[in-house]
């Protein structure tokens, strides 16, 4: 006597088993010879990023104070400026009375963004 074949799938993803989830995975991730490789960056080529990241920091908060009317006579935006961090050039642009004006260039590709900030004025109350 014959008895039917009958398919149960097991990987859960086709109807299988939720429980057998864990399981696939573990001898997948056995199995994955691939491993993601480690750059390991110099002292010099990290001490170089925490200044490019200090420096535009540095930037980011003078365009706000500019912005908001905060410390404009200590500001480095008495005038219109420009910037080079690695390979972007940052025109900041202040002549407008509205708005203040950022113009990143990639120079290796050409590509421009420009970012207008507007300048909000604080009434003598303290509100905007």
């Amino acid at each position: 006597m014959a008895t039917e074949l009958v398919y149960k799938p097991i990987n859960p993803a086709f109807g299988g088993n939720p429980l057998n989830a864990n399981m696939l995975l573990s001898k997948a991730q056995s199995q994955n010879k691939h491993r993601a490789p480690i750059i390991e960056k110099t002292y010099d080529e990290k001490f170089q990023e925490s200044l490019e990241r200090t420096y535009l920091n540095r930037l980011v908060r003078e365009i706000t104070d500019v912005a908001f009317g905060d410390d404009v006579k200590d500001s480095i935006f008495d005038q219109d400026a420009t910037f080079m961090s690695g390979d972007y050039q940052i025109q900041v642009i202040t002549s407008t009375p509205d708005t203040i004006t950022v113009r990143i260039t990639n120079t290796s590709s050409g590509e421009e963004t420009i970012l207008e900030v507007p300048r909000f004025s604080v009434s003598p109350d303290g509100g905007f």
